[in-house]
């Protein structure tokens, strides 16, 4: 009977360390994996980054959210400076706020050409009204 306890109690302290062995391999996986994504540069946020600023000239964005462009451009510059400096972790933090300045300023230019076609539509409108009205008389 004694045996038995002692095997039964051997056995518990062999799970236990198996369980322990295990939960500190998975800690350490993990932190291997963090560590190899925060050693990677951003190439592709730079990327997207780029292709937003870039959007967001060809919509006007320097005519109608020069602030939002211009913020969206000094990022994009710290950005690739973290980059050049293995920074990756600045780099990318500043690639996506440099992409989301860059995608608010490319909006803001289409709403301002959207508002400015509209004038221009209400100003038509009522340059023929007032022609009709003076054809009618």
């Amino acid at each position: 009977m004694e045996l038995a306890a002692m095997n039964t109690h051997t056995e518990k302290s062999h799970r236990s360390r198996l369980h322990g062995i295990k939960l500190a391999a998975l800690v350490l996986g993990s932190s291997l994996v963090l560590a190899g994504c925060a050693g990677n540069p951003p190439t592709e946020q730079h990327a997207v980054t780029k292709s937003a600023v870039n959007s967001a000239i060809s919509a006007g964005g320097t005519e109608f959210a020069a602030v939002e462009m211009k913020s969206a451009q000094d990022k994009l510059k710290e950005a690739e400076l973290a980059m050049h400096e293995k920074e990756y972790d600045k780099a990318r933090r500043l690639a996506e706020q440099a992409e989301w300045d860059a995608r608010l300023a490319e909006r803001k230019a289409q709403a301002a050409k959207a508002e400015r076609a509209l004038q221009d539509a209400r100003q038509g409108v009522q340059e023929l009204r007032k022609e009709g009205m003076r054809n009618a008389q």
